[in-house]
């Protein structure tokens, strides 16, 4: 960038150079606010029952809350809380099971509705505005204190591999998708049986892959729509099977060997997979583990393995 300093008439201007200095932009969050207080999580220890939303400002037009209502909870000053508290409203589903995990009594699930933030105390209640919400929030529901929650930074990363080699550490499943889903995608939650005891940590960067013989979304039919026997497309002598890579072929230099087929082609091979994924962990309980998905190569689906990078 250059600037021209004021000159008098007929005096020459010479530029003057100047230093343009462009600041480094911060990395953006993986996670937004609504994930990080509203993704739920899998836990094994028992959850408090003490704290709870008891009452609403509107309660008597209204039976449930969201973003911006305000509510009561039975913590007051008396049980330490204070103004500018955030809260989690958590409610338990309960126990967890799943036929992908090796784990057994992985706990119960977790669903987070959204948090509180504390705006007026009182001995024995505090007023609490929704600040955010996922759910329509209930009386009753759990108030659980939390610590504020950080997302990992989106640091720079290498291109996606879809071919990488496996990093040797921890494997697990994905067990389950918030809301149920079998179709994940990025920037959806989803949880894992890696946890702390798998020495997990947040900010852990996780592949998701499945092996290639494994996983198909899809059942394909035993015969195709259309074959060429039943048109009459085919040699008369070698009529070929119901598929094209599975057709008679011999093996052997004077094509006299057995008959070949895709089971016998992969026979002997070492172990293939395809990475399908790329996951962050937000949470990390005492089995499991919470995640994003942060890069895919094709929808993730529950039973998915992964794999600690």
């Amino acid at each position: 960038m250059l600037s021209v300093p004021f000159m008098a008439a007929g005096q020459r201007a010479e530029p003057t150079p100047t230093l343009v200095v462009e600041r480094a932009k911060p990395a953006m969050s993986i996670a937004g606010w609504n994930n990080l207080y509203c993704a739920g999580f899998i836990q094994k220890g028992a959850i408090s029952t003490a704290n709870r939303i008891i009452g609403g400002q509107d309660e008597a037009d209204q039976y449930n809350y969201s973003q911006n209502d305000f509510v009561y909870i039975n913590r007051g000053n008396s049980k330490g809380a204070s103004v500018g508290d955030i809260f989690a409203v958590v409610r338990p589903r309960g126990e967890f099971n799943s036929k992908w995990s090796r784990k057994n009594d992985l706990g119960f699930y977790v669903q987070e509705v959204g948090a509180l933030e504390v705006g007026d105390v009182k001995p024995d209640v505090a007023v609490a505005r929704v600040r955010t919400s996922c759910d329509s929030f209930l009386l009753g529901d759990l108030v659980q204190m939390v610590p504020a929650r950080t997302s990992p930074r989106a640091e720079p990363q290498p291109a996606f591999d879809r071919f990488g080699d496996a990093s040797g550490k921890a494997t697990g499943r994905v067990l389950m998708a918030r809301d149920n889903q079998e179709m994940i995608t990025r920037d959806q939650i989803a949880y894992v049986d890696l946890g702390a005891d798998d020495n997990v940590s947040v900010g852990d960067r996780l592949t998701v892959f499945r092996p290639l013989e494994k996983g198909n979304l899809f059942n394909m039919p035993d015969r195709e729509g259309v074959t060429s026997r039943d048109y009459g497309f085919h040699s008369q002598v070698y009529n070929g099977g119901r598929f094209s890579n599975q057709s008679s072929r011999k093996g052997g230099e004077k094509a006299d060997g057995k008959e070949q087929t895709t089971a016998r082609a992969k026979k002997g091979r070492p172990f293939l997979r395809k990475v399908v994924g790329e996951a962050v962990v937000l949470n990390v309980k005492e089995r499991t583990a919470t995640v994003v998905i942060t890069r895919t190569a094709q929808e993730i689906h529950t039973g998915d393995w992964v794999e600690i990078r």
